[in-house]
């Protein structure tokens, strides 16, 4: 897929997953996320921007750990995401953040500005994950840490189906690479080759709960990565994807809902002094 396309079909289609975003993921992701703060061990008063920060899940964490000498800049491509951040920090009076629209690979940010630069499972979805790397050492001060977390290998992810269901109803070819940086070492060599030291990382076991099939669909298609081709089917297709998608996650059903699952990657590295 053209870079540009890419690009749009992330902004547009993570625009339709916003308001189904948290409820289907929050508890799914919290362990990639926590791990992912743990290794970021921000302290208060320091400078922090969350790249590909969705609705906040780690954003308002971390905004919690800088305090109010800190601060943290919340970016995403999606301006819905962006937007219903916003208004959460505007409800819980969070002085110390802000929110900007913006391109991961492309941020539009001073150079040594920060003294942590996270990515919680933002880098699968960039057409270049090498540039968004860079612009995270870019905007680094020096000795300053970057923290990303990815989805782990194809085989170890249960509910990875859900991009061969859509693709064959629709050539969106939404990520073909999403689960490259998963594999062996993938993720420290990217961090390595963008400039990055000190490099460590943990691979996380999980599983996906969810109370039904409805909930497991609900996430899978309607907030999640295929969400823009997703809501352009028809009722019936909608119901043949449904269909297809839970026979592939048959084997997780469990007699009060579905365990499916899923791993995760958390790296770490650091800028030079």
């Amino acid at each position: 897929m053209e870079p540009a396309l890419q690009r749009r079909v992330q902004r547009y289609g993570w625009d339709k997953a916003a308001n189904y975003y948290e409820t289907s993921w929050q508890k799914q992701l919290q362990p990639a996320q926590e791990k992912l703060i743990q290794f970021a061990d921000v302290k208060a008063g320091e400078k922090v921007i969350d790249i590909a920060c969705g609705t906040g899940l780690v954003t308002f964490p971390v905004a919690e750990k800088v305090g109010e000498n800190g601060f943290v800049l919340g970016t995403d491509i999606s301006d819905k995401m962006v937007e219903m951040a916003a208004s959460t920090a505007a409800e819980k009076n969070y002085l110390q953040v802000k929110f900007e629209r913006m391109d991961a690979e492309e941020l539009k940010v001073e150079d040594n500005v920060y003294d942590v630069a996270l990515c919680a499972l933002g880098l699968m979805y960039v057409p270049d994950p090498m540039k968004s790397l860079k612009e995270m050492l870019r905007v680094l001060k020096p000795g300053g840490r970057a923290v990303a977390a990815v989805w782990g290998k194809r085989d170890h992810c249960g509910w990875a189906e859900i991009f061969e269901i859509v693709d064959k109803r629709v050539s969106s070819e939404v990520c073909p690479m999403f689960f490259n940086l998963g594999n062996d070492s993938t993720l420290e060599q990217y961090f390595s080759a963008a400039g990055f030291s000190k490099i460590a990382s943990e691979r996380i076991s999980t599983l996906l709960e969810y109370s039904s099939g409805e909930e497991a669909c609900i996430a899978a298609f309607a907030g999640g990565p295929v969400a823009l081709p997703y809501h352009k089917f028809s009722s019936e297709i909608k119901e043949a994807v449904h269909a297809e998608y839970l026979d592939s996650i048959k084997s997780y059903q469990k007699p009060d809902g579905y365990l499916i699952p899923g791993e995760f990657v958390v790296c770490i590295g650091c800028k030079n002094q």
